[in-house]
């Protein structure tokens, strides 16, 4: 499908001022209601402009959205857990239509190939300046990023998120929290906050006591003029908090990072002097506290909690207007407003990846939030023209030359690839390592044929029985029929603890890994959630019921000739990314790499997607390839 000449010339005549180019397809029944979605006249006091989870990606690229998003109890039906046609019903969208495509995994490939990528800074950066400019200027804006920002693909990991900080810097970012941000070293962490301009918050992180004892904390926190030592007393490396002067009314901006940071990645290597933890009782007193010394019109938290948590706070916490969420990538044009003692919380989400940006305006009376307008609008790359600023940033970027000095990963025994020696970052990049027969996605609560095509690749290296990827959900997606690059694969594998491994494991112990995993991801109290989905198993098929209680929710495990898993054998399992531990093995972006020059034309003949039980009628799943019972 493509556009046609009418309705390219119906785009052309929507251009605005600031440069930007229309979609030209909204109408009465669309979510925006106005020829141009990107200029959005400004409602009330103040206009608050959110990114979240944008993993590196400056370019433009595709992503699909998933088709499983599964809810139990209280978030049965509720967003963010709606998929495809019940999520278009539910926001009042058409499919087939520009909003269809960017919220939903509806028609995917046809509709890709009718309105094009998403994102891009450059294009970001474009709507971002129009925004501000139909706001009446900076003054009346804020923008905000929710973290995850500095990693997820090459160029972050080879410049250390230096490359994401210097866009951010161009885009304008005000505040930011973090997450994958804390997945660089303590003083790589700290350099950073010192180049970017705006405010790095963190209530909820603290400074180890034992670091506190020590000098050698002290001396590198010097070092960085004081950075990563907001208030020794409190034991708080960065602010809790910023006040905002903001279309002249006063904002509080809390900044809450990923609470369970140090349970999910490898703090003894990256950040072994800071903690984290979600701190709801110590949110409360700050907010209370922000309100008697501060004086604030609004209260607003730049959270990186994931959506069902910002939900549960918002319910538990008096007296913040609005969340601006991130970490569980969940693009919702619709906010969810919750219910508290002392009135209601506005809760958004922004997606990832850079394809979305969220609008909120505020409406202030009186010194209160009395209102607000929202929109998330999605950046639909084909019909904006870019930054010519930002594009010149990024162009000068990735032609830099690959340094071999760079430690891509904890390994000392990491040695370079000899072949990316030499290179610029735009040469490494776009190299073609082969076609794709299927489309190649990740975002799920199970398989993506991404994961399938990382677990294939670690058996075959490791001549192992299994293969185990994190259910992380970064990673943009590749259209059959299209040639997979080396930046394909570095957006789905760059991290700083990329370490292939191989260990013996019992079918026990898998058993108890998937259950530990899933009860991780269904347990119903959001706060005991880490926000990820479920490990992605390469040559193994079993059955899951998420609705079960621990221990109860995995049966029926079987290898891929349908020979079920003894209990007491051993067998070889392979993975990559261990947070307590290192692999010896290559890095996974090139033992996925060689996988697929072996290719040419990569056609998975099996994905290991799960038998899920009891969710036929759950409007979380919705046209799943594998068996539900």
């Amino acid at each position: 499908m493509s556009l046609t000449r009418r309705e390219f010339v119906k785009i052309l005549g929507a251009g605005s001022a600031a440069g930007l180019i229309g979609t030209g397809y909204a109408n009465k029944t669309s979510l925006f209601g106005q020829e141009n979605m990107y200029e959005v006249p400004k409602t009330g006091n103040a206009r608050i402009l959110h990114i979240t989870d944008v993993h590196g990606n400056l370019l433009p690229n595709y992503f699909r959205e998933p088709n499983v998003n599964l809810g139990f109890g209280d978030t049965f039906g509720q967003l963010p857990h709606v998929v495809g046609n019940n999520l278009l019903k539910k926001i009042g969208v058409k499919p087939g239509s520009p909003e269809a495509y960017a919220f939903t995994y509806n028609n995917f490939e046809d509709l890709a190939m009718k309105y094009g990528k998403t994102g891009g800074f450059g294009q970001i950066k474009t709507v971002l300046e129009s925004l501000r400019e139909s706001a009446g200027g900076t003054q009346n804006t804020l923008t905000v990023d929710g973290g995850d920002t500095w990693q997820g693909s090459g160029t972050s990991l080879w410049t250390r998120g230096e490359d994401m900080v210097e866009a951010c810097n161009l885009l304008g970012v005000e505040v930011m929290v973090g997450h994958w941000e804390f997945t660089y070293k303590e003083t790589e962490v700290l350099k950073n906050i010192g180049f970017f301009k705006g405010d790095f918050l963190g209530q909820n992180v603290r400074i180890m006591e034992d670091a506190l004892m020590g000098e050698e904390y002290f001396s590198m926190t010097e070092k960085y003029d004081g950075r990563g030592l907001f208030d020794e007393d409190e034991g708080q490396p960065f602010k809790p908090y910023v006040i905002k002067n903001v279309g002249g009314h006063r904002i509080a901006v809390i900044g809450q990072a990923f609470p369970r940071t140090s349970n999910a990645n490898p703090q003894k290597y990256f950040f072994p002097d800071w903690s984290f933890g979600l701190r709801e009782d110590e949110m409360s007193e700050l907010v209370a506290d922000i309100k008697e010394n501060e004086n604030p019109d609004a209260i607003i938290l730049v959270s990186h909690n994931g959506m069902d948590v910002d939900i549960k706070m918002a319910s538990q916490v008096v007296g913040i207007d609005a969340i601006f969420g991130g970490h569980t990538h969940d693009g919702m044009p619709k906010p969810v407003e919750v219910n508290n003692a002392g009135g209601v919380t506005v809760v958004t989400n922004a997606g990832c990846s850079g394809k979305y940006i969220g609008v909120m305006d505020i409406d202030i009376k009186d010194h209160k939030f009395s209102g607000y307008e929202y929109k998330m609008l999605p950046i639909l790359t084909n019909l904006i023209k870019p930054d010519p600023e930002m594009v010149s940033y990024i162009n000068k970027m990735r032609n830099t030359k690959y340094d071999e000095n760079v430690v891509e990963a904890r390994s000392s025994t990491m040695s370079n690839n000899p072949n990316r020696v030499g290179k610029t970052y735009e040469e490494i990049l776009t190299e073609k390592l082969c076609t794709t027969e299927q489309t190649l996605y990740r975002r799920g609560n199970f398989m993506g044929t991404w994961d399938q095509v990382l677990v294939n690749s670690l058996r075959e290296e490791h001549d192992a029985d299994f293969a185990m990827s994190a259910g992380v959900r970064w990673g943009t997606s590749v259209l059959a029929g299209h040639d997979i690059t080396m930046e394909d694969l570095m957006t789905n594998t760059s991290m700083t603890y990329g370490e292939t491994y191989v260990n013996e494991m019992k079918g026990s112990q898998l058993k108890d890994v998937l259950e530990a995993i899933a009860e991780n991801l269904f347990v119903q109290d959001p706060y005991l959630q880490s926000g990820g989905d479920m490990v992605r198993m390469g040559g193994l098929d079993y059955t899951i019921d998420p609705a079960a209680s621990l221990g109860e929710r995995i049966s029926d495990i079987k290898d891929d000739d349908g020979t079920t898993i003894d209990p007491n054998k051993s067998y070889k399992v392979s993975g990559w990314a261990q947070v307590g531990s290192i692999g010896n093995g290559r890095l996974m972006w090139d033992v996925a790499a060689d996988y697929l020059r072996k290719q040419k034309h990569l056609n998975l003949s099996k994905v290991n997607h799960p038998t899920i039980k009891g969710v036929k009628d759950n409007p979380g799943i919705e046209g799943y390839a594998g068996d539900l019972i």
